[in-house]
């Protein structure tokens, strides 16, 4: 049995109309178009396509399966300059039609959309993506090196301002912040302005046995220009030499050569050879440089040996070797001297005596300071108490004596002889005395003198006697001891009452 249905199944809007603006990127979504369908289920779902319409290739239509929406994008980039306004012919289509059914009533439904671009303010566009300039660097500034060129893609055609060539920056005057930015690259081209010279500097010198046609030294220039086909150099003299000349070697570098046969160093010790050095750009630039030529002495087989000035007075065949050891044997013998007369010199010194036969009693070299108060072998005062003591043949016991000598003997005094009378009888003698040492002497004797008047004040036996009680010359020595006399000198009328 053939099952007949007549319905319709999908319907759309008349007229859809969109707007986007003409910055819109590719892809951007600008809108959505959707079919009715009184079908539910598979029957509902809906393909849509774009089948017409002069914005075919400018826009695309993505069907969104959750919605049953159809989605316009923009498929290229719009200008509003170009186009204002696209129309599509938009068609929603079943995907599914159960075939048990005769549909009498179509089941894809079409529709128009109109999508309108809006104007936006956009920036500059200049004619190239970059800029390069050449300039040659000897220009003079102000120099125009070259223009960038920009157009408003707006229908307002606003005036371009601020062309800036290191980095130029373009923008609308009404409208400041709407700025294109484009590179521009300055190419610097070499100008020849720089002379050649020598790459280094060279230590140079013939020996005295060369021969005609020697190589003495290859040389080689630099420059500081960097032309495009390349350094290209050439070397000359300045003037003709007859003891070297010059060979360019066509690759940048020259030889120089002796022209004559043999150099002396005894006439001429150093040769000054000026050389011409130039490019092949424009314009030649050209410099003179000056090698110094040594003449220096040399072995068979060409190898320096010296050069200097000091060796022109040594002998042929002396070589730097036996020159420092002769300076190290002369070095040697005058240290030799100086310590020979040194020593002799110390031993010239006299001492501070001048003869043995002078030393006296009271008169001792030694050549320590000594122990102060407590130092009792220095000197033995006991010596004062018993003058005999002196004539013995006494030494001193902290040092060693130089010699033994004999004293000259002086008259003894007896046992009760006071020392003072002794010390004053010494002195007499020592300054009548021819013989005495033309230099002072100083003995400190420590004398204390003859007993006091007050006798001893010691308590001891102070009961063995009357005597020592009587205290009445306490009396005699003043006020200041009337008080310990009045304490003291009554003891007799006490002890009788």
């Amino acid at each position: 049995n053939l099952s007949l249905s007549l319905f319709f199944s999908l319907f759309f809007a008349d007229t859809i109309h969109l707007r986007v603006l003409e910055s819109s990127p590719v892809g951007t979504a600008i809108g959505s178009v959707k079919a009715t369908d009184a079908d539910t289920g598979k029957n509902a779902e809906v393909e849509y396509r774009i089948i017409d319409g002069d914005g075919t290739d400018m826009f695309d239509i993505i069907t969104e399966k959750d919605t049953q929406e159809g989605i316009i994008t923009v498929k290229k980039p719009l200008d509003y300059e170009s186009r204002r306004l696209y129309t599509l012919k938009v068609e929603a289509e079943n995907t599914h039609v159960d075939p048990r059914f005769y549909y009498l009533g179509p089941f894809k439904d079409t529709t128009i959309v109109k999508i309108s671009i809006e104007d936006v303010d956009e920036p500059p566009v200049f004619s190239r993506s970059s800029y390069l300039f050449e300039v040659h660097e000897d220009i003079e500034v102000g120099t125009i090196i070259g223009t960038v060129m920009a157009r408003d893609p707006d229908s307002t055609s606003s005036p371009i301002s601020d062309l800036q060539l290191d980095f130029v920056k373009v923008h609308i005057e009404d409208n400041p912040k709407e700025m294109t930015r484009v590179a521009v690259f300055v190419r610097i081209l070499d100008v020849n302005d720089n002379a050649p010279q020598f790459a280094v500097f060279y230590d140079t010198f013939v020996c005295e046995n060369a021969r005609p046609g020697q190589l003495i030294q290859t040389i080689s220039a630099v420059d500081k220009d960097d032309p495009l086909g390349g350094q290209k150099f050439f070397f000359s003299l300045a003037a003709v030499n007859p003891n070297f000349t010059v060979q360019d070697n066509e690759d940048n570098t020259a030889r120089i050569l002796t022209r004559k046969n043999g150099f002396n160093r005894h006439e001429i010790s150093t040769y000054l050879l000026p050389v011409v050095i130039s490019d092949n750009d424009y314009p030649i630039q050209s410099s003179t440089g000056t090698l110094t030529i040594r003449v220096c002495a040399c072995d068979s087989q060409g190898n320096m040996q010296s050069c200097s000035a000091e060796a022109l007075l040594l002998p042929a065949g002396l070589s730097t070797g036996a020159l420092i050891a002769i300076l190290l044997c002369i070095i040697i013998l005058l240290v030799i001297v100086v310590l020979f007369a040194a020593l002799k010199r110390q031993r010239k010194k006299e001492p501070l005596i001048l003869s043995k036969e002078d030393i006296r009693d009271n008169i001792v070299s030694y050549n320590d300071e000594g122990g102060g108060e407590e130092d009792t072998q220095a000197f033995d005062i006991g010596t004062l108490r018993n003058p005999a003591a002196i004539e013995e043949k006494k030494l001193r016991r902290d040092i060693i004596p130089e010699t033994l000598f004999i004293p000259r003997r002086t008259p003894t005094a007896p046992d009760n002889t006071d020392v003072r009378d002794f010390i004053n009888e010494r002195l007499k003698e020592h300054d009548l005395d021819p013989t005495a040492p033309p230099y002072d002497s100083l003995a400190t004797y420590a004398y204390e003198g003859n007993d006091s008047i007050a006798e001893s004040l010691s308590s001891l036996e102070s009961g063995t006697t009357d005597g020592d009680q009587n205290y009445d010359y306490l009396r005699e020595w003043g006020p200041r001891f009337n008080k310990l006399a009045e304490m003291y000198g009554g003891g007799e009328s006490d002890k009788d009452s």
